[in-house]
């Protein structure tokens, strides 16, 4: 709230200040003696455009033939300067503009109706200014989508395997000198450009002013304002301390180029090739700054220091920026690591993504693993490198009643954990423009020779609104049809929209002890366009129940994932089923510890009369870890017959019962029976004997079984897409007309909790203050809700659009701003550097304030200031000028531009400019404050003292020079 007030409090500030400036330069004009070359300068700005042209083409031939230009225009003022009511007409008529018309009438306008016009294009430029500013973020938006696209590599991981991931393919350093610059610095470029062509291609104060006026706000102003802004006992560094050196030194060097080329190299004319040349640094600049960041060339021989970050990853540091972790300082790396940036990037991500989502898991034990996703994907979209666009963007939202974008990461955040989700469980409806499959399931049946007869089904999937048909047959295994079970043989129908069907088969019992068996089903003939797919065999097993059984683990070895939660592992009782047997069984520690990835288990398990299976239930406790393998086992123990009260279908009763034995037949006296026939050689054995060891229960070959643990496949590739997927630039970018629609018309309170990531304070609602900038806005909302998304070609479209609404809107603001100085007798410089300046370059301060409070760096603060300015002027004036001069020399002239006040000003600003960057190297390497931003609280304060003086006698001095008080 704090940053829609300070603006609207400031509006009734700046009215009392426009009189201000008025009541000066009527004073100025009327105290000094206005002289001949004074009373030419200044008709130039303020005559019609017909006059301007022909004194302009006139000045300019005369200058060709090696004249001097005061001569011809002396005989065209001598008329007016005799008659100072003619003259005080003159100075009262402004000239037409390019696209708003002038508001009439022009002449005998009285000094109120001046401050009311004043007055009133002062608020029409502010209305402008915001509608710059909100068009200009849907152009960050789009340069956001275009800088975002990624390219698919394959890297190998530490143990060798081979791992996709997605990396941007811009470079940063790239992207925020090129694109960005352009997106933040859009309305200056275009104004010096727009001006050339209005003012037929002659030379104007208004772009050029304003180019450098921004400049030294946002050298003076905006750095100083951030240094206050970190919170006490913070600090914040550059990190990219090579690149901020290159921009540095061409945005200075920039401004001394301009210096030369209008004072030193050719006064007073700009040639072909100055313009072209101060044009070609733009790319000049960005491709030094690339070779800096990536340390080729010279910077590959520079001394490198290897640091430990706060999430554990070692990585280059600068020479003074060697920050290792006390507990890590014993492990210092000095080799360069073999693997990709981009690897390590990804691995450094996806290492914060299981640090975050273990500390939530702590902190809220309750909520299911689905929940604590989302959270961790908000907090990944939240803490990750934001670009300059993202903090323009929020400033501006904030600004205009749009709300916080921490509001959308929430949205994102949900949307692509449901995307990734919906991706590693597709649905049935994913499979019904498939054609028609039939095939058995399950496909394999494990039956009792005693269970009589037992259901087979056959399911039907992919198109089921026709009629199909499909034959099925039994074939013999090592069971025979007849003894063991009853063939058949049929044909299943399946009429429109039935997709399962299911059939009999029976099992023939005998008393006669024998090993387990199998046959088999097939499925053949289907009808046509149906097609039988695996298992189209299924397979029966019968299993013996004459006997007490075998007792065994189906396999040796089991891999589960740690998130299976409860696992339980199958014990299989085969060669026999009679009786009731109790199995013993318990865990042992391997590599995994119970209490940490398992809790222990012991126990007994029960198979009651005919069970063959019976399982072992272990606790799996999962740690949501990324990578993790290890393992435990898990034994059973002798088995044990029941005692008889229990187990009155046990083979021993039946066989005593049939053979007439009289007695107790306890289990006791039973197994001291058994005992005593293993006690006897293999030939004094008797039938009865060999009976006996046959029905004792005993223990198969797979006693033991071993489980491993290891992490979660679902959870490792949830990790993996969501990592890819927590890209800020997502937010800032709308998929449909819909959506930008609804966020134009909806109020969302600016609240800093969501920011703060404080979970425990309620949702405000929106205030008065987000409805009134709300409605004043609305039109612009609306208006620039029609422009197309960024997810159409990838923003190419919403960039074009874009870029030509901010031209058109800032050619009303060039021309509302012209007409703002004529009503005030103010210069077109002096408008530049004080108000257009200040009116482009606030969105920009209220986004570094942002920035300096949540970034962790001082990179999008102070770093994008130094590379903006030198773009300014290289691609902003070396544009310009580039097609004036060329426009110049195809008709046989020269591209005249006086240095006056420009001049004046760019010398200024490179001398201040060389103090600013001084003092803030001066605090980065300074022990006591060790930083450029934040600090103790008086070096912060004094530090951003100097800078706003800096500012405030930049700008005081450029008045009095225009107004010539100093003359230079």
């Amino acid at each position: 709230m704090q940053l829609l007030q300070k603006p609207i409090k400031s509006i009734a500030a700046c009215a009392l200040f426009l009189v201000f400036i008025y009541t000066t330069a009527q004073s100025l004009a009327q105290t000094k003696d206005v002289s001949r070359d004074y009373s030419q300068s200044y008709s130039r700005l303020n005559v019609t455009n017909i006059s301007q042209s022909r004194n302009s083409h006139s000045r300019r031939h005369l200058l060709q033939a090696g004249e001097e230009q005061a001569e011809p225009e002396a005989d065209d003022e001598d008329v007016k300067s005799d008659d100072p009511g003619a003259d005080m007409e003159e100075v009262r008529t402004c000239s037409e503009g390019l696209v708003l018309p002038l508001w009439m009438p022009q002449r005998n306008i009285s000094i109120g109706d001046r401050l009311i016009r004043g007055f009133v294009y002062f608020l029409f430029l502010i209305y402008l200014f915001v509608g710059v500013s909100i068009i200009a973020d849907r152009f960050m938006a789009s340069i956001e989508a275009i800088t975002s696209i990624e390219r698919t590599v394959v890297v190998r991981g530490q143990n060798g395997e081979k791992q996709t991931m997605h990396v941007r393919i811009w470079n940063e350093t790239v992207a925020n000198l090129t694109l960005m610059a352009l997106g933040s610095s859009a309305p200056e470029i275009l104004l010096s450009v727009i001006e050339i062509y209005a003012k037929d291609f002659e030379s104007g104060d208004l772009g050029p002013g304003t180019i450098v006026g921004s400049a030294a706000y946002n050298l003076f102003m905006i750095i100083a304002v951030c240094m206050i802004w970190i919170p006490a006992g913070e600090v914040r560094r550059i990190r990219h301390l090579r690149v901020f050196i290159v921009t540095a030194v061409f945005s200075i060097f920039a401004y001394v180029w301009l210096w030369l080329i209008l004072s030193v190299i050719s006064p007073g004319i700009i040639e072909v090739w100055e313009a072209i040349v101060t044009l070609l640094f733009f790319p000049v600049t960005v491709i030094w700054a690339y070779i800096a960041e990536r340390r080729l060339l010279v910077y590959k021989y520079m001394d490198k220091n290897y640091r430990v970050n706060k999430r554990g990853t070692v990585v280059a540091g600068e020479h003074d920026q060697v920050e290792m972790d006390a507990e890590k300082a014993r492990t210092i790396v000095t080799f360069q690591g073999t693997r990709s940036a981009d690897a390590e990037a990804f691995d450094e991500a996806r290492r914060e993504y299981i640090t975050v989502l273990s500390e939530l898991r702590q902190k809220y034990p309750e909520a299911d693993l689905e929940q604590l996703e989302m959270m961790t994907q908000e907090q990944m979209i939240s803490r990750g490198n934001k670009s300059r666009a993202f903090y323009r963007i929020q400033a501006t939202r904030k600004m205009v009643g749009s709300g916080n974008l921490m509001r959308k990461i929430q949205e994102r955040a949900h949307s692509d954990l449901t995307e990734v989700k919906a991706q590693l469980h597709p649905t049935d409806d994913d499979y019904d423009d498939q054609p028609t499959r039939i095939y058995f399931e399950p496909g394999h049946y494990t039956v009792m020779e005693n269970c009589g007869e037992f259901e087979v089904r056959v399911v039907r999937r992919g198109d089921i609104s026709n009629y199909s048909t499909v034959e099925f047959e039994t074939q013999d295994g090592t069971a025979s049809a007849g003894t063991d079970y009853v063939g058949k043989r049929g044909v299943l129908n399946f009429p429109p929209g039935v997709d399962e069907q299911r059939f009999k088969i029976e099992v023939i019992d005998d008393d006669i002890f024998e090993e387990d068996e199998c046959f088999y089903i097939r499925l053949f003939n289907p009808t046509e366009n149906v097609f039988l797919t695996v298992p189209q065999i299924a397979t029966i097993m019968i299993l013996d129940d004459d006997h007490a059984g075998i007792f065994a683990f189906t396999e040796s070895n089991f891999e589960i994932s740690e998130s299976v939660g409860l696992y339980e592992i199958n014990v299989m009782r085969y060669s026999g089923a009679r009786g009731t047997v109790i199995v013993p069984y318990w865990t042992e520690d391997d590599t995994a510890m119970a209490g940490r990835d398992y809790e222990m288990a012991r126990g007994e398990l029960v198979f009651e009369n005919n069970d063959t299976q019976q399982t072992i239930t272990i606790p799996i406790l999962e740690q949501s870890s990324y990578e993790k393998d290890v393992s435990l086992k898990v034994h059973i123990g002798e088995p044990h017959l029941a005692p008889d009260d229990t187990n009155k279908e046990s083979f021993f009763h039946r066989f005593f019962e049939n053979h007439e034995h009289t007695g107790d037949h306890t289990n006791d006296e039973l197994l001291a029976q058994i005992q005593e026939v293993e006690q006897k050689s293999p030939k004094d054995l008797t039938e009865l004997d060999r009976i006996l060891l046959l029905s004792k229960p005993r223990n198969g070959e797979l006693t033991t079984t071993h489980v491993r643990i290891r992490e979660s496949q679902e959870f490792k590739a949830t990790v993996d897409k969501l990592v890819a997927k927590a890209n800020v630039s997502a937010v800032l970018g709308t998929s449909s007309w819909k959506e930008q629609f609804k966020d134009a018309l909806t109020v969302v309170p600016a609240d800093e909790s969501e920011f703060e990531g404080d979970d425990d304070v309620e949702e405000e609602v929106p205030g008065c203050l987000n409805y009134i900038s709300h409605f004043i806005c609305l039109f612009w909302k609306v208006l620039f809700a029609f422009v197309p998304p960024t997810d159409i070609c990838g923003g190419y479209v919403t960039f074009v659009v874009s870029i030509f609404v901010i031209g058109v809107i800032t050619a009303i603001i060039g021309d509302a701003a012209s007409y703002f100085g004529c009503a005030l007798n103010i210069k077109d410089s002096v408008t530049a550097i004080l108000f257009v300046a200040l009116g482009t370059s606030i969105p920009d301060t209220f986004a570094s304030m942002i920035a300096a409070k949540h970034d962790e760096g001082a990179d999008n603060c102070i770093g994008n200031v130094t590379g903006s300015n030198a773009v300014n002027v290289f691609l902003g004036i070396g544009l310009a000028w580039s097609i004036a001069a060329i426009y110049h020399m195809s008709h046989g002239m020269t591209f005249n531009v006086e240095p006056g006040t420009i001049g004046f000003a760019v010398a200024l600003f490179c001398g201040e400019a060389l103090i600013a960057v001084a003092l803030i190297m001066f605090r980065r390497w300074n022990k006591s404050i060790g930083a450029e931003l934040g600090g103790p609280a008086f070096s912060k304060y004094v530090s951003a003292a100097i800078l706003m003086f800096l500012w405030v006698f930049y700008v005081v001095i450029c008045i009095l020079e225009a107004y010539d008080i100093i003359r230079v």
